[in-house]
């Protein structure tokens, strides 16, 4: 488990202000103790006490860890495996410039030969904010080899990762002067470009096919793209984007504003901007309080009679474009 439940938060922070909490209160939330963010209370039976952040983190990072040590040692070998074939590969005269990859195995593999051959400069583009442990510590087992070599590093997020405990975590362990951290408002989809030689794109939302792409031309353009959106991305360390703003809307609702008035469905909009669809809904929901709405199709009307599309919407922290 890596998310508290629904009123774990908010039980946790109590225990933590108050340095205890009952069993009784504390029964909503099952997740403190399976988290082991919760012990009894030696003195009195009736009660629990937290157990400090910083200890249950490192509880938690232990055995991830580990299995990091354990996944880069695995990598190291399979870099040494292919490394025989890759001038053989160079040499090779082939117009097989787009590999199709299916599944995760095959697609991880690819990206680790990518990257353990990477010397210069590795871009990153992350729509989601939310990825799975598992994910994370696969990212991690390919970017520090990546670091120790002098490889610069910059990765592009949607805002929403700012407020992703996991992500922000992930950041901190791979803070370097090389490794840039920026978020926009709103990311197309995933893409991993090494050097000016290979690039990944996925061909289907759930991830598990993806493209090889070693066409200089297709690598080129992608890189075109992604100084585009790194030029108008804020800094990760600018602050929180979704403040609010004179009229009443947030950056993030002015977001999901533009994205309701094209025509996009609440599903496809969590996703855009990297968030489930129950933070999305309540946005729109804030969204529609504010402007007045009581139906979806009207609030669309208002959102375009509103005017707050117009403006320069910005997040704080944003420069010009």
């Amino acid at each position: 488990m890596t998310e508290l439940c629904e009123e774990g938060g908010r039980l946790y922070a109590t225990a933590l202000r108050a340095g205890r909490i009952s069993r009784a209160d504390a029964e909503p939330a099952p997740c403190l103790e399976e988290l082991s963010l919760l012990h009894p209370d030696s003195d009195d039976p009736n009660w629990l006490r937290p157990v400090p952040p910083s200890v249950a983190l490192a509880q938690r990072l232990s055995p991830i860890e580990h299995e990091i040590t354990e996944r880069r040692r695995l990598s190291i070998e399979l870099s040494d495996a292919f490394a025989p074939f890759m001038a053989l590969s160079s040499q090779a005269t082939t117009s097989d410039s787009i590999t199709v990859l299916e599944g995760s195995e095959r697609i991880n593999a690819a990206l680790n030969l990518a990257t353990a051959q990477c010397q210069t400069e590795m871009l990153t583009v992350q729509p989601s904010g939310h990825r799975p442990e598992r994910s994370l510590i696969q990212g991690l087992e390919r970017d520090r080899p990546l670091i120790e070599r002098g490889v610069r590093i910059r990765t592009l997020y949607p805002h929403t990762a700012r407020y992703s405990p996991e992500r922000l975590a992930y950041v901190d362990q791979l803070s370097d002067g090389k490794v840039e951290h920026r978020t926009i408002d709103g990311v197309v989809e995933r893409l991993i470009i090494c050097d000016e030689t290979v690039a990944f794109i996925p061909t289907r939302d759930d991830q598990k096919v993806a493209l090889e792409l070693r066409h200089r031309g297709l690598i080129r353009y992608l890189i075109k793209v992604f100084e585009f959106m790194w030029d108008r991305a804020v800094p990760l360390s600018a602050g929180a984007p979704y403040e609010t703003a004179p009229d009443g809307i947030t950056d993030i609702q002015h977001s999901i504003a533009k994205l309701l008035v094209e025509g996009h469905v609440d599903e496809a909009i969590a996703r855009r901007l990297g968030m489930n669809v129950r933070t999305c809904r309540a946005h729109i929901a804030k969204l529609a309080l504010v402007l007045g709405s009581g139906s979806r199709a009207q609030l669309g009307y208002l959102i375009a009679q509103s005017g707050i599309l117009n403006g320069d919407h910005r997040p704080s922290g944003e420069g010009p474009a």
